[in-house]
């Protein structure tokens, strides 16, 4: 206790102190998200922060020496890569100040700690392109100002107490926030990224109190919890759809151009960072464009864009008792995908040097385009991790439940990438991940289907017995126009394509009980293909009841003659779906491509009576 409550403090005692601050935050998760009214009401705030900080807490917990300098540049650039949302972006330029003002030293004095958390205020104050009183930046300056007055004092004066006045001021500013901004008022709430700073500067001062780390807060307890403050609706709405994110390098960034560039696009903007390394937080209607301007400053990476009306529609749950979510491998209606509020974390593709977001930074419409003329084939790559993690954070602190239904194992990892990111995810909510043993539109019929299930107010139990009966049902034909774009790819040698041409044969894909792709068959006369097709589906199809969908590669006409052919033939047709196609098959199929999917039909209505 001694060397705690003197007037200098080490690595050792400092990453302890921010530890038990880090565990106070994540403890409010929940909170935090509710009271988000502020710049945006998409209720991520303490799942952004949760993220941001959680990799932090891992490396201030690792054994061995700590010396401060080294450990508060090592926080700030692991603060850099994991920053997310405003608060967390925020945060991450505030101890980029601190790291840039301790420089190597291996202590703080009170004194030197003040012009640290100084520096720190005024580099999160700079980072915003437009900054404002009564929010976050309001409670750092606060905390810096009091540490800075008590130091400028002859006497010098023991952490405990300069740390424990600076919260009381703290606590001052974040009780004040609801008087600066009118959107907090009407809310009846306090700043949630500002309650977040507070809460992490409470756990500090906790620490150097007491000399106890506060205790890892326990998640499982947590869901359910009433908020502290009951919140009003807010129609705090952004104009603009996607909360983007990248990060860019460079040799020398030139950050007032870059800025200039960004508030083009966009708003909400802060860019954190040095000027070798920076990050990028904007909201837009089109996150390509950011990415875009961001490659002409330096190499891009860790893209995202989260779309906030969804996520703002997805908090007011009514009677779900749980989330749907899945990859961009499902094809999926964007009419199902709104009116059911699913949820989809993008695959990765790579054009060359160039990558994008599936669905998100690139059309299913331009990526076609790009494979017809680009002489780079493009490589296509399962979602991040924590891509996964980040979305199961944020519906897990608003959900009891998540399912997330992904594209069949024996041809991708992006089902174990997802599962990999479920045991990751420190929130309230449980998550369940399938394997679809499916793709593009069957996947899709089973992602609309546990959708449905949750609208109609079904338990995640009777959902996943439902969904795990239908998988081994549920049947996806691919029928493609040419072999060119599986021999760019790789999937198949030249020698295929070139019998297949010279006898004019089209080949059929199909997904087998156990998830994997293979050949189907080969039709002849290209001329009735469709019809051809049509038959081929129909005999491999139950004649109960069924559900079918169809997809295709730019070529809507050929799929809606392939839908009258189909009615024609199979007669048990209750519903049927037509759709674009997207990546997952259609960088193997290229334009003109055609998926047919068979499940039986079975509605959540269905589910709900057999249940009862």
């Amino acid at each position: 206790m001694s060397d705690i409550a003197g007037n200098t403090i080490d690595g050792k005692i400092l990453a302890a102190a921010l530890i038990s601050g880090i565990h106070r935050v994540i403890a409010q998760q929940d909170l935090l998200n509710r009271i988000n009214v502020f710049p945006v009401a998409d209720s991520d705030t303490g799942t952004n922060l949760t993220l941001s900080l959680s990799p932090v807490l891992s490396l201030l917990s690792k054994p061995g020496e700590k010396h401060l300098g080294t450990m508060l540049a090592d926080t700030a650039d692991t603060l850099l890569d994991s920053a997310r949302g405003n608060s967390g972006a925020i945060i991450a330029q505030f101890f980029q100040g601190m790291s840039d003002s301790a420089g190597e030293a291996s202590h703080f004095t009170t004194r030197t700690f003040g012009q640290a958390v100084c520096a720190g205020s005024k580099y999160a104050h700079d980072a915003l392109s437009k900054p404002c009183q009564g929010t976050i930046l309001s409670v750092i300056a606060a905390f810096a100002d009091c540490i800075v007055e008590q130091t400028a004092e002859l006497h010098e004066q023991s952490f405990q107490t300069v740390v424990r006045q600076a919260v009381l001021r703290v606590e001052e500013a974040l009780a004040n926030t609801p008087q600066q901004l009118e959107v907090l008022r009407k809310a009846g709430v306090v700043d949630a990224g500002a309650k977040g700073f507070a809460e992490l500067v409470g756990g500090i001062s906790d620490y150097l109190t007491s000399g106890q780390i506060t205790a890892p807060p326990d998640l499982s307890a947590l869901h359910g919890v009433e908020p502290a403050v009951e919140v009003s609706v807010s129609d705090n709405e952004s104009r603009y759809r996607f909360c983007t994110e990248c990060i860019i390098t460079s040799d020398v960034i030139d950050r007032r151009k870059l800025r200039e560039a960004l508030a083009l696009l966009g708003d909400s903007i802060v860019l954190a960072g040095t000027k070798r390394k920076a990050k990028i937080h904007i909201h837009v209607d089109k996150p390509d464009l950011v990415f875009a301007a961001a490659r002409q400053y330096g190499v891009v990476s860790a893209e995202k864009a989260d779309d906030m009306y969804r996520q703002q529609s997805g908090t007011h749950s009514g009677t779900r008792k749980f989330a749907v979510i899945t990859d961009s491998a499902a094809d999926i209606s964007e009419d199902d995908m709104e009116r059911l509020d699913i949820h989809m974390v993008p695959c990765r593709i790579q054009f060359g040097d160039r990558g994008y977001l599936d669905k998100l930074s690139i059309t299913t419409e331009e990526f076609f385009a790009e494979l017809k003329s680009n002489p780079h084939h493009p490589t296509t790559s399962q979602p991040a991790p924590g891509d996964f993690r980040r979305q199961f954070q944020f519906l897990a602190s608003h959900f009891p439940a998540v399912l997330s239904i992904n594209l069949t194992a024996a041809a991708s990892g992006t089902y174990e990438g997802a599962r990999s990111a479920a045991k990751r995810t420190a929130a309230s909510g449980e998550i369940h991940v399938i394997d679809s043993r499916n793709a593009s539109m069957g996947q899709g019929q089973l992602v609309v289907l546990a959708a449905e299930c949750a609208h109609a107010g079904l338990d995640l139990e009777t959902t996943l017995a439902a969904i795990n009966m239908q998988i081994p049902h549920v049947r996806t034909f691919a029928l493609l126009s040419n072999l060119e774009y599986a021999v760019r790819g790789g999937r198949l040698p030249q020698w295929v394509k070139t019998v297949a041409d010279l006898l004019r044969l089209t080949p059929i894909i199909r997904t087998t009980l156990e998830g994997r792709i293979a050949l189907a068959g080969f039709l002849f006369r290209q001329r009735v293909r469709i019809a051809r097709f049509a038959g081929f589906v129909a005999r491999r199809s139950p004649t109960v009841p069924i559900e079918v969908g169809v997809g295709h590669a730019i070529c809507r006409a050929d799929a809606e003659e392939m839908a009258i052919a189909l009615r024609a033939r199979m007669p048990a047709i209750k519903k049927l779906t037509v759709c674009g196609l997207g990546t997952g098959l259609g960088v193997h199929g290229g334009p003109g491509t055609m998926i047919v999917s068979v499940r039986p039909f079975v509605s959540a209505k269905d589910i709900a009576g057999s249940r009862n």
